[in-house]
């Protein structure tokens, strides 16, 4: 047995950690108490979780068979997502204390897989706007971004090596650009996401936030039984296409300069980068983003709107009735507009194999009554296609800010390793 030291565990990747595990080089509890002392130094700072029990957590690690594609890595859930031996109280005070007789299969795959679960990360009610207790941990007066707020902290702060966030706006990808780490939502349905709290059925997308890109891709890989995404590779002549969208009004200048540091890393390491055109149609599917949000979240919680709306925070009260607003003329000219979500992408793609675009309006907003503006998110979001925040370093004000990398639908093994090139390049020119 290797003795490390639990500063060292923790810097192991994932595939190292798991290689080391099978090999009997670490046991699993060895594994998570290093990530537990880190949770002792850190959480009552940050809080980004939900529920946390030490004792459970080293019990399941003792449990823990050291076998398979993820054997000893560790797991933050987010609480939007069910589990049998924590509760699930989907970020609301209407469900405290609740108990699910079930695993979500997300879950129960990662666990099965010889992962770790050490507990359930913060998340705003129900996966909106209402935020919890998370604050960001490069900054404790700075909100984390939402709504895997829980998630990006818990991996920002070294407490696991990946923790489950959800995508209907921009759940994943702006928290994962706020607090520093990555964050990927996969193409539309990669990872099975029965026994989640839904919000829009035509949306909803279980993503990972890790801390590089290699990460992000081995977890997937394993939960989705896909190996072929943790194996692409970037071409020799990769193709950028920086996308300023039609809302760049919006861009902060950390945001403006953080994709200006990735072009140009990207360049310099051999990538064709070039601007992309937004076309004229693009602003139209931020109505049809809304539009299908509109009309399928105040359905999908149509039961706490009637039953439990006294125990509903105000701020998700007044985001459901302004959803609520949404017409079913609306929703059915959104869908139809979107039969062939591929070829939208294609076309905003170009001739670039990926497109690199804001990730968060800028630095992480301060105060932590709202979570920061998707307004960078949503159309991706709505067109199904794989998107990656890329950490770019840190803006005027000290506090982080990445990049998002948007690649084909279903291009997945692509798009994560164009996303590990723009990493490296980044991280090459600031070494």
């Amino acid at each position: 047995m290797t003795s490390m030291s639990d500063e060292e565990i923790r810097g192991l990747d994932i595939a190292a950690v798991a290689t080391a595990v099978r090999g009997g080089r670490l046991t699993p509890s060895a594994v998570a108490e290093a990530h537990l002392a880190r949770i002792s130094e850190r959480e009552k700072d940050v809080q980004a979780f939900a529920f946390l029990d030490p004792d459970r957590a080293r019990q399941e690690a003792i449990s823990n068979k050291a076998a398979g594609p993820l054997a000893g890595v560790t797991f933050g859930v987010k609480d939007v997502i069910d589990t049998a031996d924590m509760p699930t109280g989907y970020g609301s005070a209407a469900y405290e204390g609740f108990r699910p007789r079930w695993d979500a299969p997300i879950v129960a795959l990662a666990r099965a897989f010889g992962g770790t679960v050490l507990g359930k990360t913060v998340s705003t009610e129900f996966a909106m706007s209402s935020p919890g207790k998370t604050r960001n941990p490069h900054n404790l007066a700075h909100t984390p971004g939402g709504s895997s707020s829980g998630s990006c902290v818990a991996v920002a702060a070294g407490m696991v090596h990946v923790a489950f966030g959800t995508q209907t706006s921009g759940s994943i990808i702006r928290p994962a650009s706020y607090c520093g780490v990555v964050g990927y939502k996969p193409s539309f349905g990669t990872l099975n996401r029965t026994a989640v709290k839904v919000l829009s059925d035509s949306l909803d997308t279980i993503g990972v936030v890790t801390r590089t890109v290699g990460d992000a891709a081995t977890v997937v890989a394993a939960l989705a039984e896909n190996p072929a995404l943790a194996k692409g590779s970037a071409p020799a002549n990769l193709r950028i296409g920086v996308f300023a969208t039609s809302r760049w009004a919006e861009a902060e200048p950390a945001t403006r300069q953080a994709l200006d540091r990735a072009a140009a890393a990207a360049q310099a390491g051999g990538a064709k980068v070039r601007p992309a055109e937004v076309p004229d149609w693009f602003e139209d599917l931020y109505a049809g983003h809304d539009a299908v949000m509109g009309w399928e979240t105040p359905r999908s919680l149509a039961y706490e709107r009637k039953v439990l709306t006294d125990k509903l925070a105000a701020e998700t009260r007044r985001f459901l009735d302004v959803l609520a607003r949404t017409t079913r003329a609306e929703y059915d000219a959104a869908l139809e507009a979107l039969v062939d979500r591929a070829s939208l992408l294609d076309s905003l793609l170009g001739d670039a194999d990926v497109l690199i675009t804001p990730a968060a309006p800028g630095e992480a907003p301060a105060g932590l009554q709202a979570t920061g503006n998707p307004v960078f998110n949503k159309v991706w979001t709505l067109l199904h296609g794989p998107c990656i925040t890329v950490p770019t370093g840190v803006g005027p004000g000290g506090l982080p800010v990445g990049v998002q990398v948007v690649g084909r639908l279903g291009r997945d093994a692509e798009t994560l390793a164009a996303a590990a090139f723009l990493e490296r390049a980044l991280h090459g020119a600031t070494s």
